[in-house]
C-alpha cells in the first residue's frame, strides 16, 4: 500500500467527517432486578454510565461510568461521542452494550466492569455482507489474532483498485484487540495479503460513523486508481 493511496482514502473521509453530525442516540429503557432499577441516561457522549436506583424509595444508590471517549479536538466533537445502545440483565448482573457494539458487564458487588468485544453482538446479514475473501484474510494468519471487523460503518467494506495493479481490492474497518482503536484494513485483490494503514488514518477511523465511508458524490466503482 503506497503513501498516495492513504493520502488519497484520507482525502476522501475526511471532508465528510468535518461537516457530519450524528444522530440522537437511542433511548434505552430501564432494568429492574430485585427492587433495584438500572438507568442509562445516555447524556454525555464523552462517556457511557450508568445509575442505579432503589425501586421502593427512589432513590439513587450509585452511579457508574462504564466507558469513557477520548476527544480529538481537531475533529468534529458530536461525531465522536458514543453512547449506551441496549441495556439487559444477564445472570444477575447489568449487561451494557455501547454503540461501538462493545459489551460490558457490571458486578454491582465490588464494581468491577468485565469487557468483551465479540463479533457476534453483529447481526448475522452484517456479517454475510462482508466478502468472503475478507472474512479469510482477517480470520487466518496474524491480521484475525490482532484485529476484528468492525461495522460502525455502512457500507461496511469500500471497493477499489487502491494499488492500480488493475485488480479491486477491498477496505474495511477493524478494531484492535489490545487497545480497541479504529484502523482500516486493505485486502489486496491479487494476493489477499492484509495491510492495516494505522497512523495516518488515525483521526479520521476514530469519528468514523454510520454515515458511511465518503460524501455521496463517489462510489466505490468509482474510486480512482492509484498510479
Amino acid at each position: 500500500m503506497t503513501r498516495l493511496a492513504a493520502i488519497l482514502l484520507s482525502t476522501l473521509l475526511l471532508p465528510q467527517l468535518a461537516c457530519a453530525k450524528r444522530v440522537a442516540p437511542v433511548k434505552v429503557d430501564p432494568v429492574v432486578y430485585e427492587g433495584i432499577r438500572y438507568v442509562a441516561p445516555n447524556d454525555d457522549g464523552r462517556r457511557g454510565y450508568i445509575e442505579a436506583w432503589n425501586v421502593g424509595t427512589n432513590k439513587k444508590l450509585w452511579e457508574m461510568t462504564i466507558f469513557t471517549n477520548v476527544i480529538d479536538p481537531n475533529l468534529e466533537e458530536d461525531v465522536q461521542w458514543v453512547f449506551i445502545k441496549a441495556l439487559n440483565i444477564q445472570d444477575g448482573r447489568p449487561m451494557v452494550t455501547s454503540e461501538r457494539g462493545t459489551t460490558y458487564q457490571v458486578d454491582v458487588n465490588t464494581k468491577a466492569i468485565t469487557q468483551s468485544d465479540s463479533l457476534s453482538s453483529q447481526s448475522p446479514g452484517t456479517i454475510r455482507d462482508v466478502p468472503d475473501e475478507v472474512k479469510k484474510a482477517l480470520t487466518n494468519g496474524s491480521p484475525g489474532k490482532e484485529y476484528d471487523l468492525s461495522f460502525r460503518i455502512n457500507p461496511s467494506y469500500l471497493e477499489g483498485d487502491f494499488n492500480g495493479d488493475g485488480k479491486m481490492d477491498i477496505a474495511v474497518l477493524v478494531k484492535e484487540r489490545s487497545t480497541g482503536k479504529l484502523w482500516i484494513a486493505i485486502v489486496h485483490g491479487t494476493t489477499g495479503k492484509v495491510t492495516i494503514l494505522r497512523p495516518a488514518l488515525a483521526s479520521a477511523t476514530a469519528a468514523m460513523t454510520s454515515t458511511g465511508w465518503i460524501p455521496s458524490r463517489f462510489t466505490p466503482n468509482r474510486v480512482p486508481p492509484m498510479p
